[in-house]
């Protein structure tokens, strides 16, 4: 009683490989994202398409190396190695690429991604709560959309930002209702499921698909619930992970945890639950630019300093989703979840009174058996 909906979500990379190839060849642009703070707004205004760009995947971290430290995270070289190979489509496709400061490696390796693609970099200011960094974040904000309309010959209008906007809010949406079908127990879908349908649904060329997709999906699981579909029991550990952001190819934390009998509810990062919370009031009139500014200068993420946003979105979380242990994952040399990782023990441990395990790894295989038998017993406790 598996919901079927599922398997149109495991092939969608291939098919929309020769979607952007099509669409390509009749003159639509393509804009290569790696970070959730690119207002992809401005690319869907500009009649272009955003798409995710290849960075998950242990493969071309080889090629990467080449030119970049061994001691770098796996993210960067992973996304540099895509590239400097030319074995990710998107990146291929792409007629410029996005990238923003949120890491001193992004930054510089983004320097070196310019000699292959068009790279626009918007610096990011990494204090929220002050009145200078929304200033500063808007003007970013305008010279990306400067950039997008130099570089396509397009005027972005105010009516087709707000037309966008419509449409991130819907995938928002959409996305939050998949993601909240686990606040039921016994839980409605396991964490890869959840992982592989939020990641694939980030490819897709016309997000009115991707958003029809996933109600499709959505309305299914619900009407299977009630004919007494779940997955895992009352007594599964919930698990939620939180920390860096994870794709197909690095999953392998998540599907540890549920080789060793727990179950991953929710993800707490940037490619889970972070971004269906992003939404942008439509009857707001004031300036679109600074409605974006202001939604993208509220994403949690470990580079902000204070960042208590992470904090209250994951202690709201383990409320909703009922969990019974965080998982804290971060990728090696990510410095900024590293660190952070202290606050976030502080509040599962101390506040909340909730098991607790900080990972850090790569993108290998390496470490798998070490770090089952750290998950084993993380789940024991529970």
């Amino acid at each position: 009683m598996r919901p079927a909906s599922l398997d149109s979500f495991k092939n969608i990379r291939e098919q929309n490989i020769m979607t952007l190839k099509q669409k390509k060849e009749e003159g639509t642009k393509v804009v290569g994202i790696y970070c959730q703070f690119c207002p992809r707004e401005l690319v869907l205004a500009a009649g272009a398409i955003p798409v995710g760009l290849c960075g998950t995947k242990n493969d071309p971290i080889a090629a990467a190396e080449k030119d970049l430290p061994r001691n770098l995270c796996p993210l960067i070289k992973s996304s540099y190695g895509f590239a400097v190979t030319d074995t990710c489509p998107y990146f291929h496709f792409s007629d410029l690429v996005i990238g923003e400061t949120t890491c001193d490696g992004k930054k510089k390796m983004f320097e070196m991604m310019q000699k292959i693609k068009p790279v626009h970099v918007m610096h990011l200011p990494q204090m929220p709560d002050r009145v200078s960094s929304l200033a500063l974040w808007y003007d970013e904000i305008l010279r990306v959309k400067s950039a997008i309309e130099e570089q396509f010959g397009v005027e972005i209008t105010d009516e087709a930002i707000r037309e966008a906007i419509h449409i991130t809010n819907e995938e928002a949406r959409a996305l939050k209702e998949l993601f909240d079908l686990n606040t039921a127990k016994p839980a409605l879908l396991t964490g890869t499921e959840l992982l592989m349908t939020s990641f694939q649904v980030s490819f897709i060329a016309d997000r009115r698909q991707g958003i029809a997709m996933l109600d499709n999906l959505v309305a299914e699981v619900r009407e299977l619930a009630q004919k007494g579909y779940y997955v895992g029991d009352d007594n599964t550990p919930r698990i939620l992970i939180t920390g860096t952001p994870i794709g197909m190819g690095s999953e392998k934390v998540v599907t540890l945890v549920e080789e060793c009998g727990g179950l991953v509810v929710a993800m707490q990062n940037c490619s889970g639950y972070t971004p269906a919370t992003l939404h942008i009031d439509e009857s707001d009139t004031r300036d679109p630019i600074m409605l974006l500014a202001e939604k993208y200068i509220g994403i949690p993420c470990s580079v902000m300093s204070p960042n208590p946003g992470r904090r209250e979105t994951l202690e709201r979380m383990i409320s909703e989703f009922k969990v019974d242990g965080v998982i804290d994952l971060t990728w090696q040399a990510c410095h900024t979840f590293n660190i952070e990782s202290y606050f976030i023990e502080e509040l599962v441990k101390e506040k909340l009174g909730l098991p607790f395990l900080h990972l850090e790894t790569d993108y290998s295989d390496s470490d798998r058996e070490t770090l089952r038998v750290r998950i084993e017993a993380f789940l024991e406790m529970i």
